[in-house]
C-alpha cells in the first residue's frame, strides 16, 4: 500500500509545475506537488512575462493576474535595450524592445487583453504556488524525487522525507517532471532528448545597489557592457539585468565551461560589478552568487505513457527571448485540461498523447530560437571591431574608430545601428512568443489548409482561426455596454462554442453532444441584440467563418475545430469532432 493516494503528482514547485497544480485544482482535479528544498525560487532567475503567459495567469482568474501587475516592473520600464561601455560610460546604442516602439505597442494591444511585464521569478513562482494551496493542491516541501514505476493503472513513485530521512511512495494516476535541466524523472522514463547540455559557462551575481543616477532616465530590464575584456561564456559582454528598478541587480558573467567553476565571493562580485557599471567607487549589497551552464537541448517527445515532463525537464536554453518560465507555465496549461478530462472520464487516455505532439514542436523552436539569439549578436561585435583576439588596445582603438569623419567609419555607424536593429528577433519576437499552433488530434482541421504568412512569423503575431491556433483576442461587448475579451468568454477548464446568428443548431448541437458525452460546453452567440455583441465589426474581421458557422474552442483557448457555416446534421458533426478530440 502506498502512503498516499492522489491522482496527479508533480515534481517541482518551479513556474512549470506549480501553473499545473494551480490549474488542476482550479479544475477540482485532486494533485499533489512536491519540491525537494523547503523554499521557493530564492533568485529572480526568470523574469519576463509575455502576453500569452499573462492569459494563462488571467484564466486562473482576475485577482490572479491582479497580483502579476501589483508586483512586476510594467511594459513601459521594460523599454529599451542599452548597449553601453559601462552603465557610467559611453552609450553605443539602443533598441526600443519588449513591445515598447510605436507599431510594436499597437501589435500587443491588438493581440491580446494583457500586457507583458517584468516579474522575477523570486515573485512569480509564490504567486502561482499559493493559487494552487489556496484551491486544493497538497504541497510537500523537502521531498525529494527518487524513483517511479508506472502500471497499467498509474504510478507508483518513491520520494524521500528530507527532514526525516524517511522514504514515502505516492500513488498516482498520472506523474508530471517538472523537476529541471537535470530531471531525473526524464532521465528514468527514458526519454529521447536532442541537442547538447553544458555548451558554456555562466554565473550570476546578485547584489542590491542604487544605480538610478546611470539608468532611471534610461529604463530598461537589460543593459549590455561591451567593453575590452567582458565576456560572458559564449555571449561575448557583461550582462548588467535589473531585478527591482533601481537598486537590485543581476550581473551575468561568463567562465571558461572547459575549467572548474568559479567561487563567486564578495571581493570578486565587486570587482565585476564596479568594471561593468564603469564606477571604480562602487560598494554593493551581495545577496548571492552561482553558476549555471549555457544549454542546448530539447525533448523530441515529452510523455510516457503516464510520464509526462515540462518546462526545464524538456526544453534547456539560454535565457535569449525571456523564453524558459513563459514556456513552462503554458506547456501546464496544454497538459491541465487534458489530464482533467482524463481523470473525469470524459476523455480517454488517448487525448494525452497529443500533448507531446503539440508541445515537442515547440520546445524543438525555443531552444532552437534562443541559441540562434546568442549568435546574433556577432554582428555588433563585428562592427565594433570586437569579434576575434584578445588585444584590448586594438579592440579599444576598433570602436573608437567608429566617431571618425571617414567613410569607413561612416560604414561602420551604420553597420552598427543595423546589428543592433536586427536584435528584434530577440528583444520583440512577438510572433514566437504568440504563434503557437498545434497540429494532433486534438484540433481537428477536416483538411483545411493552413492559412499562409504574409508576415515574419517569428516577429509578427498572426491571427487565425485555424483549427490549431489560438483564438484571436478581439474585444467585445455584453447587453450592459461591458467589453470582454474573446478569450474571457472561453478557457477556465471548458470547452466553448461560439456561434452568431443563424447558429442555434450549433448550440442545440453542443449542449446535446455535451450531456452525452458528460463533458460540460459553454456557448456563447454573438450578434445583434444577442448576449455578446460586435459593436466594432472586429470580430467579424477575425473569426473567418460566416454568422451561421461555429468555433469550438478548447479549455487552454485554442481552437479545436470550426464549421465556417452551418451543415445539413449539426449533430453528427458535433459528436464527430468531440469523440475525435476525446479521444472516445
Amino acid at each position: 500500500m502506498a502512503d498516499i493516494t492522489t491522482d496527479v503528482l508533480i515534481i517541482g514547485t518551479g513556474p512549470a509545475g506549480s501553473a499545473t497544480a494551480a490549474l488542476l485544482s482550479s479544475y477540482g482535479i485532486e494533485n499533489m506537488v512536491v519540491n525537494r528544498y523547503r523554499w521557493l525560487a530564492n533568485t529572480p532567475r526568470a523574469h519576463i512575462t509575455n502576453q500569452r503567459t499573462m492569459e494563462v495567469l488571467r484564466d486562473l482568474g482576475p485577482e490572479v493576474e491582479a497580483e502579476v501587475y501589483r508586483h512586476c516592473a510594467p511594459q513601459d520600464l521594460m523599454g529599451e535595450n542599452v548597449f553601453c561601455e559601462s552603465l557610467a560610460g559611453e552609450e553605443l546604442g539602443r533598441m526600443k524592445s519588449w513591445g515598447n516602439s510605436p507599431l510594436s505597442r499597437a501589435e500587443h494591444l491588438m493581440s491580446s487583453p494583457t500586457m507583458m511585464n517584468d516579474l522575477p521569478q523570486t515573485f512569480m513562482e509564490p504567486i502561482l504556488f499559493k493559487t494552487a494551496c489556496a484551491r486544493g493542491t497538497q504541497a510537500r516541501m523537502s521531498t525529494e524525487y527518487l524513483s517511479h514505476v508506472q502500471d497499467a493503472d498509474g504510478v507508483t513513485t518513491t520520494c524521500r522525507d528530507r527532514m526525516t530521512g524517511r522514504d514515502i511512495t505516492i500513488r498516482s494516476k498520472f506523474l508530471v517532471g517538472a523537476d529541471g535541466g537535470n530531471s531525473l524523472v526524464a532521465e528514468h522514463a527514458g526519454l529521447p532528448f536532442e541537442g547538447k547540455m553544458g555548451v558554456g559557462g555562466s554565473m550570476n551575481i546578485l547584489f542590491r545597489a542604487d544605480l538610478s543616477k546611470y539608468v532611471a532616465h534610461r529604463p530598461s530590464v537589460l543593459y549590455w557592457v561591451m567593453q575590452p575584456g567582458a565576456d560572458v561564456g559564449g555571449i561575448g559582454m557583461g550582462l548588467v539585468r535589473m531585478v527591482r528598478p533601481w537598486n537590485e541587480w543581476l550581473i551575468v558573467w561568463g567562465y571558461d565551461i572547459n575549467q572548474p567553476a568559479p567561487v563567486v565571493d564578495a571581493a570578486m562580485a565587486t570587482q565585476v560589478a564596479r568594471q561593468l557599471v564603469g564606477d571604480p567607487a562602487l560598494e554593493i549589497d551581495l545577496i548571492s552568487a552561482n553558476t549555471w551552464t549555457v544549454n542546448n537541448c530539447f525533448a523530441t517527445h515529452m510523455q510516457k505513457d503516464r510520464v509526462f515532463i515540462m518546462g526545464d525537464a524538456a526544453h534547456r536554453h539560454p535565457p535569449s527571448n525571456g523564453l524558459g518560465s513563459n514556456t513552462s507555465i503554458q506547456d501546464a496549461f496544454n497538459l491541465a485540461w487534458k489530464l482533467a478530462a482524463v481523470v473525469k472520464g470524459q476523455a480517454t487516455p488517448k487525448l494525452l498523447d497529443s500533448y507531446s505532439e503539440e508541445r515537442a514542436p515547440i520546445a524543438r523552436q525555443i531552444v532552437t530560437r534562443a541559441n540562434q539569439s546568442i549568435g546574433e549578436f556577432g554582428p555588433i561585435f563585428e562592427a565594433l571591431g570586437m569579434d576575434g583576439g584578445v588585444d584590448h588596445d586594438k579592440i579599444q582603438k576598433n570602436m573608437d574608430a567608429r566617431c571618425d569623419a571617414t567613410p569607413a567609419a561612416e560604414a561602420q555607424r551604420e553597420a552598427l545601428r543595423k546589428a543592433i536593429a536586427f536584435k528584434k528577433y530577440e528583444f520583440d519576437c512577438h510572433g514566437v512568443e504568440m504563434n503557437q499552433r498545434y497540429r494532433s488530434s486534438a484540433a481537428v482541421t477536416d483538411g483545411q489548409p493552413e492559412p499562409a504568412a504574409d508576415r515574419d512569423m517569428e516577429l509578427h503575431y498572426q491571427p487565425t482561426t485555424w483549427p490549431g491556433a489560438r483564438l484571436p483576442h478581439v474585444w467585445l461587448f455584453d447587453r450592459k455596454g461591458q467589453k470582454h475579451s474573446t478569450l474571457d468568454l472561453t478557457g477556465k477548464g471548458q470547452f466553448t462554442l461560439l456561434t452568431g446568428i443563424g447558429g442555434d443548431a450549433w448550440i442545440a448541437a453542443a449542449e446535446r453532444a455535451g450531456a452525452a458525452l458528460g463533458l460540460p460546453i459553454r456557448t456563447v452567440k454573438i450578434g445583434p441584440r444577442c448576449g455578446v455583441e460586435d459593436h466594432t465589426g472586429d470580430w467579424a474581421r477575425a473569426r473567418e467563418i460566416r454568422d451561421a458557422g461555429c468555433l469550438l474552442v478548447r479549455p487552454d483557448q485554442h481552437v479545436a475545430w470550426r464549421a465556417v457555416e452551418m451543415v445539413s446534421d449539426p449533430d453528427a458533426a458535433m459528436t464527430r469532432v468531440l469523440t475525435t478530440i476525446l479521444g472516445k
